[in-house]
């Protein structure tokens, strides 16, 4: 083989390599935005963080321009701790497995699902008024608790508290949060009250 050709083979194996490269990183960026140990629908909390920022403020933009309705859920696990506490982190990760599994399969497919912390849930939903929100939280709620996780010989299950805000045009994506996160905390309060 001659060094024009050994040349033209290398080059050739290189753009290869290359394109499994670029395949492996693609992979990987498509990873890095899913949270691993629940499912591949839904978001990290870094990316609820950054990139839902600003989806929300796409999403205000949206409600701004057309008028739609929107709302921002926040959803609280009952007394998780306990689980943890009582039957371990694996039982812990096996009911927020069970619980995001149930939260996506009882959204629609354009509604944002995403673990903001270690047992909170965010869901941005679209084409819902304030009413069909809380109506849609109270849903959610009752879906939870009715999932149930064999883990050992125990069977596991949890309460959720769910708040809700609609998105209004005028507000900014941090405040919209704080006050999904207040709407929750308020849920629980009259849940345990």
């Amino acid at each position: 083989m001659d060094e024009s050709e050994e040349i033209k083979r290398r080059i050739a194996q290189l753009e290869v390599e290359h394109r499994d490269l670029d395949a492996a990183i693609a992979a990987l960026a498509a990873q890095s935005g899913h949270d691993q140990l629940l499912t591949a629908r839904l978001k990290k909390r870094k990316l609820l963080l950054r990139d839902e920022i600003a989806e929300l403020a796409r999403s205000l933009a949206y409600v701004k321009r057309y008028g739609t309705a929107a709302a921002l859920m926040f959803i609280d696990l009952d007394h998780f701790k306990g689980i943890n506490d009582q039957h371990g982190h694996g039982a812990g990760d096996a009911l927020l497995k069970a619980v995001a599994a149930g939260l996506a399969a009882h959204v629609r497919a354009s509604d944002v699902v995403a673990r903001f912390g270690g047992d909170e849930f965010a869901v941005l939903m679209w084409n819902l008024d304030a009413v069909q929100a809380v109506a849609k939280a109270r849903e959610l709620e009752n879906i939870i608790g009715q999932i149930g996780v064999p883990f050992g010989t125990a069977r596991l299950s949890i309460g959720a508290s769910a708040g809700v805000v609609p998105l209004e045009a005028n507000s900014n994506p941090a405040a919209i949060i704080d006050a999904a996160d207040k709407a929750m905390y308020a849920r629980k309060k009259e849940r345990r009250g």
